[in-house]
């Protein structure tokens, strides 16, 4: 497993953007989050966040995604668990050398928190694995320094 960290923060007036990678089971997880400013309404609590996900197959065998797990964190302590099928309804298979991209996102009740999760896949052989996604912030512009 190869983990490199956050790249550094950078704002713009609309979004805030960072990027996580890793690398685990031959499979390459980037991820980039914003901020959406024009979509939240921090006097009520709510912040809105979108995330853009890139698996690629490293490997030699084609990997189809079954499930995803995340666990969303806001700064207060409040936990979102999210189970299911495959992502954004889809269970794509991705082939060696190829990758599969979706944007998703989630609605926080504080300006800061965080995500981590894992995706259930299979390879062409009927084998099962899992592939871990470490935490990654989602912040709004100018709440980290």
């Amino acid at each position: 497993m190869v983990w490199m960290p956050y790249k550094p923060i950078t704002h713009s007036f609309v979004i805030h953007y960072a990027e996580s990678l890793l690398i685990m089971n031959d499979i390459k997880i980037q991820v980039d989050t914003h901020y959406i400013e024009k979509e939240s309404i921090p006097e009520k609590n709510q912040y809105i966040f979108s995330y853009t996900i890139t698996i690629q197959n490293l490997g030699k065998q084609q990997a189809k995604l079954l499930r995803r797990h995340w666990i969303i964190t806001d700064d207060k302590g409040k936990v979102q668990e999210v189970e299911g099928e495959g992502v954004i309804g889809e269970q794509p298979t991705i082939y060696p050398g190829d990758q599969f991209q979706y944007t998703s996102g989630t609605i926080l009740t504080s300006s800061i928190g965080t995500m981590r999760g894992s995706y259930q896949m299979v390879d062409a052989e009927g084998n099962l694995f899992q592939v871990e996604i470490p935490e990654f912030l989602l912040t709004t512009p100018r709440t980290i320094h």
